[in-house]
C-alpha cells in the first residue's frame, strides 16, 4: 500500500497500515523526503529492503541554474518509480523546489541587487513637483546585498556526496522485523551467547526478546546476598554487598549498554536491544520466523532458545483456593525476591517449602532476619536432611542443624497434605496430623523447562530428562539452538544430562553464542554448582552429585580462609563459577608451593600399584576419613616435621575398619565438618565431586571427573586438594 502524506500524521498512519514499514529520510537544505513502503513485497530473508536513493547532485545542480518547475517534477515523478512506484514523493518534491527556488543564495544576492538598482533608477527619473524643489530629495532606501558565505562542512557534504539517511524513529514500529541473532529469553544464557556473538562479530546486531520486565540479570544473589545487605536503599536498587562488602548490581550491564529495539537495524557498530515483556510463541524453522505472543513476526537468520525454566509447584497448592494461591510465593526471579522481602517485613510466620539448593538458601536468609523480628520461619522437606538428594546422609543431617542455628525451624520428613484458607492465614495440615498457620508459603521443589516452544515449532523434547533434545554442539535443528536450564545435552563422559545451575548456564550460553558465528565446538565442558548457607558455610560440586550413589570423603580442620566470605575477599568476585573458571589448575606440593601438583597426576590403578602397608580400603555410603578427629593422618601433614615418627597407616586402617563396623551416618553434635572433598562413585569410577568449604580447587575436581578413571586409593587423590594448605 502507498500513500502521499502531507504531515507527520499522515506519514503515521501510512505506517499503521503496512504490515512493516521502511522508512528513510534524507535531510537537504531543511527539507525531508519520506518514503514508505510495503514490506510484504519487499521483504528478503535478511528483513525489509532498503534501496539507495538516486545522487542529488544532478537535483541541486538544476535547482541552482533555476531550470524550469516542470522538469523537475518530472525528476521527482521518475524517482518515485524507482522507489517502487508509489511513496509521498510529490508534495515534499514541489515543497522542496519552491523553498530551493527561492533561497538559492546566488539568484537571492542576483536578484535583491538588481531590486536595488531598479529602485535607485526609479528614484532618479521621478519628476520632482514643485513645492518640494527646494528640500533636498530623500536617499533611496538602503537595501543590503547578502554576501557570498561559504558553504559549511555539513553543507559541503550534502552537495558533494550522496546524502547519507536518516530513519525517521518516530514512524517505525517498536520491534524490528528482522534480526541476524536473536535470543529468546533474557537469562544468564542469553547473556553469555550475546558476549560471545559479539565477539566473534564485532558489528553484530543482536535482539533479546524476554517475558520479564528487566534487562538481563544474574540469579544467584536472589536467594544469598541481598538478604544479607543492611541497606534497604540498595535493595531497592536491586544492588547487594557481596561477602567482602563490595557493592554491585545484580544486573549484568547498565541500560545504557543496550540499545533501542527500533534503532538496532541502524547501528553500524551493531549493538544488543532487549524486548521486554514479550513471549515467542512459535518458530517457523524453514522460513526462519519468530512469531510473538501480540502477533508480531521477526525474520531471523541464526536463533538461540534459552528460556530456562518455571519454578515447580506441588498438587496440594495447585488445587487450593484462589485465597492460598494469593499467599504462595514460586520462588524464581526479581519480581518474586520483591514480593517475599516485601511480605518478611510484615509476616509473622513463614514457611518453605523444600529441601534443597534453593529452600535451604533462603531459610537461612528469612532465619537470620527473624533474629532482629518476630518473624518465625519454618522449613519442611521428605528427606530426612537439607540437601539431602545430593549430600551423604551425615553431612546433610549436620546442614540441617547448621541452618536451625540460623534461627530458623526444621521439620524433615515432612510434607503438606492439605492447605486451606482461614481467618487471614494460610492453614497447612502436614502428614504427621500437625496443623500450621502461617501468613505465607514459598515454594523451593525444582524447575521445570520452559519447553512450549517445542510442539508448535517442531522441535524435540527430552522425555526423560526434560529440555530440547540437542546434539553435542547444543543445536536442535538447522540454525536453531538451545542453552541453560532447558537443554538436554548428551555428555560423552556422563551421558545425556539437563542442569539447573549458573556455571552451566554461563558456559552452555557462551558455546551457543559462539557456535552461532561458526565456531562448530562441542559441548565438553563440566560446569559446577555452587550453595552458601550465608557467609560462614559453603560448597561447590562438579559432575553427577547423588546421594544414591556410594561416597567416599576426606576432611580436614578448617581456617578462618575456608568460608565463601574469605574467598570473595580474597578474589573480589561472589560469582564463584567465575572464581573457579579462573582460578589455576595447580596447587602447591609438600616440598615448595613453586613446585605445583599438576590435576594429570591423578593418580589411578594403571599408575602405581601401593604396597602393601599403604592399601587402605575407601569408605563408602556412611564411611568418612575425618581428619580434624583422629589423632593422626592417613597421609603425612605438609608441615610434618621430619624428626617425627611416621604416621601409621595400618593403625588408620584399623581404625577406619571400627569406624566401618559401627555403620557411623549421622555426626554427633560436637563433630564439625570443617572442610573436606567428597567423591561421588559410579562402578568405582568418580563420577562427582563436592568440596566442602574447600575454595579455588574445582579446575583439579574438574579435572578427575573428565578423565573417568578408577582409582584404588582415594586417599591418595585427595592429596591432590591439599586440605592442609591454609593450617598453622
Amino acid at each position: 500500500m502507498f500513500r502521499i502524506a502531507g504531515s507527520v500524521t499522515a506519514a503515521r498512519l501510512t505506517a499503521a497500515c503496512c504490515r512493516t514499514v521502511t522508512t528513510k529520510q534524507f535531510q537537504v537544505h531543511g527539507a525531508s523526503l519520506h518514503v514508505l513502503s510495503s514490506d510484504t513485497s519487499r521483504k528478503t530473508r535478511h528483513g525489509p529492503a532498503h534501496r539507495t536513493p538516486p545522487s542529488w547532485q544532478s537535483v541541486r545542480s538544476m535547482a541552482s541554474a533555476g531550470e524550469s518547475q516542470s522538469k523537475i517534477n518530472y525528476i521527482f515523478f521518475g524517482l518515485a518509480a524507482l522507489f517502487g512506484g508509489g511513496g509521498i514523493v510529490y508534495w515534499w518534491s514541489r515543497k522542496y523546489m519552491r523553498e530551493t527556488s527561492k533561497d538559492t543564495p546566488k539568484k537571492a544576492a542576483a536578484a535583491v541587487s538588481s531590486a536595488s538598482k531598479e529602485a535607485a533608477e526609479t528614484v532618479a527619473e521621478k519628476p520632482v513637483p514643485e513645492t518640494t524643489k527646494s528640500a533636498p530629495a530623500a536617499p533611496p532606501p538602503a537595501v543590503e546585498t547578502p554576501a557570498e558565505a561559504a558553504p559549511d562542512a555539513e553543507s559541503k557534504k550534502l552537495l558533494d556526496a550522496v546524502p547519507q539517511s536518516y530513519p525517521d524513529f518516530e514512524v517505525m514500529p517498536e520491534i524490528p522485523g528482522h534480526a541476524k541473532y536473536l535470543l529468546i529469553g533474557g537469562g544468564t544464557a542469553s547473556f553469555a551467547a550475546f558476549r560471545a556473538i559479539r565477539a566473534s562479530d564485532a558489528k553484530a546486531q543482536v535482539l533479546v526478546v524476554t517475558e520479564e520486565e528487566e534487562l538481563p540479570y544474574m540469579r544467584p544473589p536472589l536467594s544469598k546476598e541481598l538478604w544479607y545487605s543492611d541497606e534497604p536503599k540498595l535493595v531497592e536498587k536491586m544492588k547487594f554487598k557481596q561477602w567482602n562488602g563490595k557493592e554491585r548490581s545484580v544486573y549484568y550491564n547498565p541500560p545504557s549498554f543496550y540499545v533501542e529495539p527500533k534503532e538496532l537495524a541502524y547501528q553500524e557498530n551493531g549493538g544488543v536491544a532487549v524486548v521486554k515483556g514479550r513471549k515467542v510463541m512459535k518458530l517457523n524453522p524453514q522460513k526462519q520466523v519468530a512469531v510473538l505472543d501480540n502477533g508480531w513476526e521477526i525474520f531471523y537468520d541464526k536463533v538461540l532458545i534459552a528460556t530456562g525454566g518455571r519454578p515447580r509447584n506441588i498438587p496440594v497448592f495447585e488445587r487450593a483456593s484462589q485465597e492460598v494461591k494469593d499467599r504462595v510465593t514460586l520462588f524464581r526471579g526479581i519480581k518474586d525476591f520483591k514480593r517475599l522481602d516485601e511480605v518478611s517485613k510484615n509476616a509473622s510466620s513463614i514457611v518453605v517449602v523444600g529441601g534443597g539448593f534453593l529452600g535451604s538458601e533462603l531459610t537461612c536468609a528469612l532465619g537470620k532476619r527473624s533474629r532482629d523480628s518476630s518473624l518465625k520461619v519454618i522449613q519442611m522437606f521428605p528427606e530426612q536432611g537439607n540437601m539431602g538428594k545430593v549430600l551423604p546422609e551425615y553431612l546433610s543431617q549436620w546442614t540441617t542443624a547448621k541452618v536451625r542455628e540460623e534461627g530458623a525451624t526444621v521439620k524433615p520428613e515432612t510434607f503438606v497434605k492439605r492447605a486451606r484458607f482461614s481467618d487471614g492465614k494460610v492453614i497447612l495440615k502436614l502428614n504427621t496430623g500437625e496443623e500450621i498457620s502461617t501468613d505465607h508459603v514459598v515454594v523451593a521443589v525444582g524447575l521445570e523447562p520452559n519447553t512450549e516452544l517445542a510442539k508448535e515449532s517442531g522441535l524435540e523434547v527430552d522425555d526423560m530428562h526434560g529440555g530440547f533434545r540437542v546434539n553435542a554442539e547444543l543445536e536442535a535443528r538447522s540454525d536453531i539452538w538451545v542453552a541453560g536450564d532447558a537443554s538436554s545435552f548428551y555428555d560423552i563422559k556422563l551421558g545425556r544430562r539437563r542442569v539447573e545451575h549458573h556455571d552451566h548456564a554461563v558456559v552452555s550460553g557462551r558455546l551457543a553464542g559462539e557456535n552461532m558465528t561458526g565456531a562448530k565446538k562441542p559441548y565438553w565442558h563440566q560446569s559446577m554448582f555452587w550453595s552458601d548457607l550465608g557467609p560462614d558455610v559453603g560448597y561447590e560440586a562438579i559432575g553427577i552429585v547423588d546421594s544414591s550413589l556410594p561416597t567416599v570423603a576426606v576432611f580436614a580442620k578448617a581456617t578462618e580462609k575456608d568460608t565463601p566470605r574469605a574467598v570473595v575477599e580474597e578474589t573480589g568476585e561472589s560469582l564463584r563459577s567465575v572464581t573457579e573458571t579462573e582460578a589455576e589448575a595447580t596447587l602447591p606440593t609438600k616440598e615448595s608451593s613453586a613446585q605445583p601438583t599438576e590435576p594429570s597426576e591423578v593418580p589411578s590403578a594403571t599408575d602405581t600399584e601401593p604396597s602393601a602397608s599403604e592399601k587402605t580400603e575407601g569408605v563408602r555410603d556412611t564411611k568418612v576419613f575425618d581428619l580434624a578427629n583422629y589423632p593422626f593422618a592417613l597421609f603425612p601433614h605438609p608441615e610434618s616435621a621430619t624428626d617425627e615418627p611416621a604416621p601409621d597407616v595400618e593403625a588408620a586402617a584399623k581404625l577406619v575398619a571400627e569406624v566401618e563396623a559401627e555403620n557411623r551416618v549421622a555426626p554427633t553434635p560436637k563433630e564439625d565438618y570443617g572442610k573436606g572433598v567428597i567423591f561421588y562413585l559410579r562402578d568405582d569410577i568418580i563420577v562427582g565431586v563436592v568440596l566442602w568449604n574447600l575454595f579455588n580447587r574445582m579446575p583439579i575436581a574438574r579435572k578427575i571427573v573428565k578423565e573417568g578413571k578408577q582409582h584404588q586409593d582415594l586417599a591418595e587423590v585427595a592429596k591432590l586438594f591439599d586440605l592442609h594448605a591454609d593450617e598453622d
